[in-house]
């Protein structure tokens, strides 16, 4: 875990190739002393870094980011609003890569798309 203590995975399963993994946000984290201070906002990189996790956790390998096709931050995550991520992925082994296609979502609406493919390290 990048940072530690950020988040806590409270479920997660995986459905027909698909991967449905629920995190708690730890809304009193010291990152969200200086983004922002009055109004918390998770940086895109943080949830970028949540879904990379997520790759390491399923390959059971320590992993780097190769490159990232495509990625759309939709909405802002507020951890206020709401201390739940939810992180749907379908992950794919590839001549010694691990790709990854990945939504998330807070309170059902989309925050993070995000198209990836890490190495090993």
């Amino acid at each position: 875990m990048l940072l530690k203590d950020f988040y806590s995975v409270i479920s997660s399963t995986e459905l027909e190739g698909e991967f449905i993994t629920e995190v708690k946000i730890n809304k009193d984290h010291e990152l969200y002393n200086g983004h922002f201070p009055d109004r918390p906002v998770t940086p895109g990189v943080i949830l970028m870094q949540l879904f990379k996790e997520e790759a390491e956790r399923r390959s059971n390998k320590k992993l780097q980011l190769a490159t990232a096709a495509n990625v759309k931050f939709m909405a802002v995550v507020d951890p206020n609003v709401c201390e739940k991520i939810l992180l749907q992925s379908s992950i794919f082994f590839e001549d010694g890569l691990v790709k990854l296609k990945g939504i998330a979502k807070q309170n059902d609406s989309i925050s993070l798309k995000i198209s990836a493919t890490y190495r090993s390290v």
